[in-house]
């Protein structure tokens, strides 16, 4: 099991989550596993990767068309003999 440690969090969130978990009847630090167990497993979460992200960020200026040049002819690899 990982452990993280959060700080400058603010009074009145680390004040709601101990109302929070003294309502369920568990400590703060299982209160907040709970929390962050919800959220990750939301359905609404994206289910795709970082080009897809990319693309629905940035597609909107797609269509342009870049005139490529020539290719030149390749150099001769370094020889270290």
């Amino acid at each position: 099991m990982a452990s993280i440690t959060i700080r400058n969090l603010d009074e009145d969130v680390k004040t709601g989550i101990r109302i929070r978990a003294v309502v369920n009847g568990r400590s703060m630090e299982e209160e907040v596993r709970v929390i962050l167990r919800e959220v990750v497993g939301r359905e609404d979460m994206p289910h795709w990767g970082l080009g897809t992200a990319i693309h629905e960020q940035f597609g909107r200026f797609s269509g342009v068309e870049l005139e490529l040049p020539p290719r030149g002819r390749m150099l001769e690899p370094s020889r270290f003999d």
